[in-house]
């Protein structure tokens, strides 16, 4: 059950991090995945090949993932819609191309962690992740730099015109994304003592995300979180149960979610009581 709940946390650490750039910016980034995985290797790049201690191999995720959010936000964030969605999405496969190739990461063989038997203490770890991600998508709802981010979803060329600097905005949304997804990616590196670069760049992982924090609510404060503990154990449920129906879970939930209710579980539960069935017609 332990496992379990870091598994959930880790994955609504990931869906709280999306829903800044996609729930709140409104750019559909399946980006995300690549700071999950820069986390990951640098916390296994500082405790293997450094011989250094998990919390410096944290800040050198961290400092990973802004470096390639800052890099390749500028042009990438230039990009609108379905063209900014395919560009995100080519991004894990060339880091994880790259990085196969770096000897200190282990190339193709991947890094072996040294092993640490306390499930307790990443649960906790992963508990006080989802409530700083929360807290600061709540914050996101009351300060400027929030109100400039849902502008730029709403229309980003009202938002320019209103004075939004919406390349600095998007780039900062964009970062600190980054940097939650990169913390979560250190911890489960940690507590799984094994890294390799298709696991690490999974871009299945980025679709987990988006679809936890669609089918919970993108763009609300803790939609994410009850998409993801739904969504994780129904998916445990079938893994344990019924394995041959677990692989076709998520494809079926998106297409739900997206059809009947695209704004999610949030915005069903403010509305329902005033349309009532009308809502998903």
């Amino acid at each position: 059950m332990i496992q379990f709940g870091i598994s959930t946390l880790l994955l609504a650490v990931l869906a709280q991090g999306w829903n800044i750039i996609g729930g709140y910016t409104g750019y559909a980034s399946f980006g995300n995945s690549v700071f999950y995985g820069l986390g990951s290797y640098g916390v296994g790049i500082a405790m293997v090949s450094l011989h250094l201690p998990f919390a410096v191999g944290m800040a050198l995720g961290v400092a990973l993932a802004v470096i390639f959010a800052l890099c390749l936000g500028l042009p990438v964030l230039r990009l609108k819609g379905h063209y900014f969605a395919i560009a995100t999405l080519a991004l894990a496969q060339i880091m994880a191309a790259i990085v196969s190739n770096i000897g200190i990461a282990g190339q193709n063989i991947g890094l072996v962690l040294p092993p640490l038997n306390d499930d307790p203490l990443f649960y906790e770890l992963s508990l006080i992740l989802l409530v700083l991600a929360t807290l600061t998508v709540w914050w996101l709802t009351r300060s400027r730099f929030g109100f400039g981010l849902i502008a730029i979803r709403e229309n980003e060329e009202g938002a320019v015109v209103m004075g939004v600097d919406t390349t600095r905005y998007k780039i900062m949304a964009f970062t600190l994304a980054g940097i939650f997804s990169a913390l979560a990616g250190g911890i489960h590196a940690y507590w799984i003592t094994f890294l390799d670069p298709e696991s690490a760049f999974d871009i299945t992982l980025n679709v987990k995300m988006i679809i936890m924090a669609v089918f919970g609510g993108p763009g609300t404060v803790l939609g994410p979180i009850v998409g993801s503990f739904i969504l994780s154990a129904i998916s445990e449920i079938l893994s344990s149960e019924v394995t041959s129906i677990a692989g076709l879970f998520f494809g079926v939930v998106i297409v739900v979610a997206v059809t009947l209710m695209p704004r999610g579980l949030a915005d069903v539960l403010r509305r329902f009581r005033k349309l009532g069935w009308r809502y998903f017609i």
